[in-house]
Formats: C-alpha cells, sequence, structure tokens
C-alpha cells in the first residue's frame, strides 16, 4: 500500500448496536478517536463500556448481531464500512492486526508453532515457505523466547501462558501491520511477565513503526505503554487527552472516580481507605437521561445534568483535552477528598496460626504420557515456616507457580503435608484432610475463591448456598434460625435481603463474589483465606470487595491469608507480606519492611514491575528473563539464581550451590539470601514518589 502521512486510525462519532428480537441494544455511542502513524492510545474504562465492541467494530467483526448505526471507522483515510469481503480479509491480520486477552483462543493446538507463524505471510503476501520460515525465526527471536527453533516445533500445549502470548504477538507482527489492536492482552499474566510483554510490545511498537490501539482496565499499564488516553464510560468516550492531561488534570468525575478506587502510594486502609463508586453500571437498554454517570456522580445537579445529550466540550486550556461533562469548568479539581470515615486500626492478637517447616512434594511420572518407573519428585513447598496472628492480614505474593495455592490446599485440608507441621490454635491439621476433620477445624479455616463461577452452585439460590454452608458446620438449631442468620450474612456484605432468592446467573461478578465471602464467613472463620478474590473484578468493585473483607475481618477479628500477585492491593491491605518463589519463602517482614530497601532480588524485580497510575511515581527497571524454572526439575544453590542480575556480586559458586539461609535483617525482618551486608546497603529504593 503507498505511503500514508495522515492518521492510521480515525473513528468519527461512531454508533454501534446490537440488535436482539426484543430491542436495539445500542452498545457504543458517538465515540470519536484518531491514532497517529506511530502512536499508542490507550482505551480505558469498567467491563461492559463498550471498549472491545470498539476494538471488533475497527475489525469488522460484529457478528450477526451488531451493526454500526452511525459514523465512520476510516484507516488511511479509505472507509472500512464501505470495503468488500475479500478487501477486508486482505487488510486483516495484514495492515490491521488483533491480540486477544486469552491466547489460547488465538492458537490452534494442533498445529506446530512454526506453522501457524509462517501461514500468516504465505497467504497475505504470497512469500515462500522458506522466507515465511525465516521470517518467523526472526520475529520469535524478537519477542525474546530462548531457543527459537524449538519454539517454532512445539504445539501450543508446550508453552507457558507468558511464552504463549509472546507467540500471538510474533503472529500479530509477521506481516508488519501498520494497526496493533491489543485487547487486555496481560490480564491473565503474572506480574513480571506482564512487564516483560509490556516492555516488548513497546520495542517492538518502535521497530516496525506500528501505531497501537491498548484497551485495558488498568491505569497504569496505560501509562506505561501509550501517549493519549481514551476513557470510556457506558458506551461513551467521556474524557480524552494525553497522558499528562488526564492523570495530572482531569476533567470528567468518572475519570476521578476511577483512580480514587485503585490503591496508588501513599494509600492507608485506615486513614484514607479506597473510594467505591457507588451504585451500579447501567445496563445498555436502561441508561438514564442526559449524563450516563449521573446517578454515581458526586456533581450531579438536577435539571441540568439529565436536561440533554452532554456533548464533548474542550478544556479551555488545552484544545487536544476534551472532556463529557456540562460542569468541568464550575467543579474545584484540586479540593481534597472529602474525608470518609477513617476506620480503627485492628489490634493484632496472640498467634492463631504457626507454620514450621512445612513440606509439601508430589511424586509423579516423568513422562505424562506413559507412567513408567521412572517417577520425579515436585517440591511445591519447601520449609515454609511463619505465624499469623488474630486480626492480621498476611499477603502471600509470588509468580504462578511458586506454591502459593499450594500451601493454601494444605491449609484447607486439600492436600496433606509431606512433612512439617501446622498448627491451628495448638491443634495439628498438617496430615487430616477435610474429610476426616472434626466441624469446627473445617468451619475455622475458609477460603474466597478467585472464579467467581466454579465456586457457585448454579441451580441453587444464594440464600439456600449459604443456608447449606450453615448446616454443614452445625450453625443454628432451626431452619428458620439459619435463615435469620443467612440473611443477617447478606446484610454483612451488603446485598439486598432480596437476593436469597436469585440465582448465581442474575448476579453481576462484584456480587458474586459478595455471596462466596458471606458464604466463608458463614461459620464464623478464625482464618479466612484469599485466592486472588478480587482479581477478576473492575477496580471500582475491587475497591468494595477488598474494603468489605477489611470491615467483616475487623469486626470478627479474623486473620486473612492473601495470596495476590498485584502487590498494589498488598500494599495497601496487608499488615505482613510473604513472598515466595519456587516452593521457598524468600522474604518476609512487615508490609514497609518488604516494600522499602534491602530487598531480596526477587522482591526487587516484582516491585519494580507493578504498572503504577501515578505521574509523580518513578521506577527503577527490571525485567526478569525467562520464566520460573520447574518445580520438577529446580536449579540448584539459590532457587533464583538462573534469574538473579546481583548473582555476579556473590564470591564463588555460592549461589549455584548452596540454598541460602532465612537471614534476620533485624525487627522479624527476614531474607533468603547470599547477598553481603555491603551489597544489601548499595540498594536503591525501587519506587520513589516526587513531589508534584
Amino acid at each position: 500500500m503507498t505511503d500514508y502521512d495522515g492518521p492510521i486510525l480515525e473513528i468519527d462519532n461512531l454508533s454501534i448496536s446490537f440488535f436482539t428480537r426484543l430491542r436495539e441494544i445500542p452498545a457504543v455511542m458517538d465515540f470519536t478517536v484518531s491514532i497517529q502513524p506511530g502512536e499508542a492510545v490507550g482505551l480505558v474504562g469498567e467491563s461492559g463500556c463498550g471498549k472491545s465492541t470498539v476494538a471488533l467494530g475497527v475489525m469488522q467483526d460484529l457478528g450477526v448481531s451488531g451493526r454500526i448505526v452511525g459514523g465512520t471507522i476510516k484507516f488511511k483515510g479509505r472507509d472500512l464500512g464501505q470495503m468488500g469481503a475479500a478487501e477486508l480479509r486482505q487488510l486483516r491480520g495484514n495492515e490491521i492486526a488483533m491480540i486477544y486477552q486469552e491466547p489460547m483462543a488465538s492458537l490452534n493446538p494442533a498445529m506446530r508453532i512454526g506453522k501457524q507463524l509462517m501461514e500468516v505471510p504465505m497467504i497475505h503476501e504470497g512469500i515462500t515457505e522458506k522466507e515465511a520460515y525465516q521470517r518467523a525465526l526472526q520475529v520469535v527471536t524478537d519477542v525474546k523466547l530462548p531457543d527459537p527453533e524449538r519454539i517454532l516445533k512445539a504445539f501450543p500445549h508446550q508453552l507457558s501462558g507468558g511464552q504463549q502470548q509472546r507467540i500471538v504477538i510474533a503472529m500479530a507482527l509477521m506481516s508488519k501491520p501498520s494497526l496493533l489492536i491489543l485487547d487486555e492482552p496481560t490480564t491473565a499474566l503474572d506480574v513480571t511477565v506482564e512487564a516483560a510483554i509490556v516492555d516488548l510490545v513497546k520495542d517492538l511498537g518502535k521497530k516496525y513503526g506500528t501505531s497501537m490501539l491498548f484497551i485495558s482496565h488498568n491505569l497504569g499499564l496505560v501509562l506505561e505503554t501509550c501517549d493519549r488516553i481514551c476513557v470510556m464510560y457506558s458506551g461513551e468516550a467521556v474524557e480524552r487527552g494525553s497522558i499528562a492531561d488526564v492523570f495530572d488534570n482531569m476533567r470528567h468525575p468518572y475519570t476521578q472516580a476511577l483512580f480514587r478506587s485503585i490503591p496508588l502510594p501513599g494509600a492507608d486502609k485506615t486513614a484514607r481507605p479506597l473510594l467505591a463508586i457507588p451504585g451500579n453500571f447501567p445496563l445498555p437498554h436502561e441508561r438514564p437521561a442526559g449524563c450516563n454517570f449521573g446517578p454515581r456522580c458526586d456533581y450531579f445537579e438536577a435539571g441540568r445534568c439529565d436536561a440533554q445529550k452532554i456533548p464533548m466540550i474542550r478544556i479551555e486550556e488545552d484544545a487536544r483535552h476534551v472532556t463529557r461533562c456540562l460542569r468541568s469548568q464550575e467543579i474545584d479539581w484540586t479540593a481534597p477528598r472529602v474525608a470518609t470515615q477513617t476506620r480503627q486500626k485492628g489490634t493484632l492478637g496472640a498467634p492463631i496460626l504457626k507454620v514450621e517447616n512445612l513440606k509439601k512434594y508430589y511424586e509423579v511420572a516423568a513422562s505424562a504420557l506413559f507412567s513408567g518407573r521412572e517417577k520425579k519428585v515436585v517440591k511445591a513447598n519447601e520449609t515454609l515456616s511463619f505465624e499469623a496472628r488474630e486480626s492480621e492480614t498476611l499477603a502471600i505474593v509470588g509468580e504462578s507457580g511458586c506454591g502459593k495455592s499450594t500451601f493454601a490446599k494444605v491449609l484447607m485440608g486439600l492436600e496433606t503435608a509431606t512433612d512439617g507441621r501446622i498448627l491451628l490454635d495448638n491443634r495439628e491439621v498438617q496430615g487430616t484432610p477435610i474429610e476426616t476433620r472434626d466441624t469446627r477445624t473445617v468451619s475455622d479455616v475458609q477460603m474466597v475463591f478467585q472464579n467467581l463461577f466454579d465456586t457457585l452452585n448454579p441451580s441453587m439460590t444464594v440464600g439456600r448456598q449459604i443456608i447449606r454452608a450453615l448446616e454443614v458446620f452445625g450453625i443454628g438449631d432451626s431452619d428458620q434460625e439459619r435463615r435469620e442468620r443467612m440473611l443477617t450474612l447478606l446484610d454483612l456484605v451488603k446485598l439486598p435481603r432480596a437476593f436469597a432468592d436469585r440465582m448465581p446467573r442474575q448476579l453481576s461478578g462484584g456480587q458474586k463474589q459478595r455471596v462466596g465471602i458471606a458464604r466463608a464467613f458463614a461459620g464464623n472463620a478464625r482464618i479466612v483465606v484469599a485466592d486472588e478474590p478480587a482479581s477478576a473484578l473492575d477496580v471500582s468493585v475491587q475497591a468494595a470487595v477488598t474494603d468489605l473483607l477489611m470491615e467483616i475481618q475487623r469486626q470478627q477479628k479474623t486473620t486473612l491469608l492473601f495470596i495476590s500477585h498485584d502487590l498494589s492491593i498488598v500494599r495497601y491491605l496487608s499488615d505482613r507480606v510473604m513472598v515466595m518463589y519456587l516452593g521457598h519463602v524468600v522474604e518476609i517482614g512487615t508490609t514497609d519492611q518488604v516494600f522499602s530497601r534491602p530487598y531480596h532480588p526477587y522482591t526487587e524485580a516484582l516491585l519494580s514491575a507493578v504498572p503504577i497510575a501515578d505521574t509523580s511515581v518513578e521506577k527503577k527497571h527490571i525485567v526478569l528473563d525467562g520464566d520460573i524454572p520447574s518445580a520438577m526439575n529446580p536449579p540448584p544453590g539459590c532457587p533464583f539464581q538462573t534469574r538473579c542480575h546481583w548473582k555476579s556480586m556473590v564470591p564463588g559458586a555460592l549461589c549455584e550451590t548452596e540454598v541460602p539461609p532465612l537471614r534476620d535483617m533485624g525487627a522479624r525482618h527476614q531474607i533468603k539470601c547470599h547477598l553481603s551486608e555491603d551489597k544489601f546497603r548499595q540498594m536503591e529504593p525501587i519506587i520513589k514518589v516526587a513531589a508534584k
């Protein structure tokens, strides 16, 4: 195609609707954005706001029921709506490429990686198989995958999630597209893998001169990857401008509310709790009159904000910065937020849980398909030792495969320990499976799961599921008593009592998670294990759910074990943090100790990888190479030595031959590392907040 010097993508007053038998459902209304050559634009907003619909509109892939009912989408000056099927087919994958959230949805499980990559230029550009192989080899090298020739021969299931996502990125770049659309490309990945992928996308964007539309709900990621940002709410763009404009000079109440519901450095769960956005997201066919955000807005003015359709208005200081708010010039955006109720800091009690030298090994056949005589041992947990006190929140952090969930299973009784002890109120529970545990022990340790859909019975009402838990825990002498307790639990998790008669399918993600929390606290649990309880939720719902957990914890003096890879939420919520890597505890201490130097080299890399939605934050940049080694074949010596950038500072081959001891850094802060005191003192802070 001839060189084009105008905008790569121009979306002008776009409206998209989906048509059902009952009605037309407007999904996107009056949406305008343009992307210049080599520019990255971030599209942010909560689930259901229309971000992915815009992307599918650009791809002209709205399915049978979706239709563009107004406006235009132009690619390099040509209207995509006027193109025929053959022309669009030539454009997709060649000039415009899309990377989806779930890599396995884009990969054929029955085809080798090399063949899938080679198909793209062979179909679109008609090049030979030999040329296509060389290009595939080049892009796999570009996306920093080890041993590219082996990768090309592999099937998708033989790669980790991070490697699969890199292959999908490589596939998108095979024909050097002018526009790359990324739809939540890192949601399912560990924070360290996410950091590497984000780095990669930025580098490749520069190398190939690709323009990008980056769809995300993570404001920190958008800050790190994009030049401009467009904030969406309920099918409309509500604010658009450069990153600096929108982050430092926001002019829409929804943008402000989004930032207030995410834990930035300095947030404090007692002094400055997060503010969840009140009310619920409107359904597409039940949008209010006037401003869509009106019913949830702190600055709403009846008779004005609901009297007319709100247009995009330019901010006086900057012609490129626009907002969909009639009151943007009247609101004092610099005013400190109104102090919400400060909360009493919970008083920590005596230790409830003591874990001493806990080991959990699995014996597996060396070949998963043909279980021969040779067995291998997977060391999922290796000599874990720590304690947790009453009313304490202990966060357990680390990448996938580090042993967090294995420990949770042993504590719950879903697995039994190989060695060591778990003392729950001085009762040993490590060898007792859940089916032989007494009712008291089962009700004492409960879990809130990450996957909201697998944990609720789809054929049982919400009330019945909570009552069932009360029956199992032996709570209440009659059905009436249990029903009253169930309604009290719904009050506790701030759900209307009428929800008792609803089925899970009638609930939103945040509401389902609240039911899960009510069920976990039904038996007055002493310890609640929260396994990534908010990672699948929007930021405002996440704020409400985490705040709820804190409130119930304070009332019931529960010990919370919070498993997460999101260090922003960990910093906000937890009293102490335990960092795990390949089955080992590599660092443990109070939140302040773990988030300030000295760090374990792995903690340092984790902190560097966290995207922070604050332009005043400076971060030291560390990207880890490679994935976590297999627990079936761990490296000798220090478990982290294969990825550690401090290793050269340790004399001899100590890191490769000896597992380091857990050293006391003072005030019960422990780090498992061979580095000398002198080297620890030389560490620089990872996160610095500059004065605004």
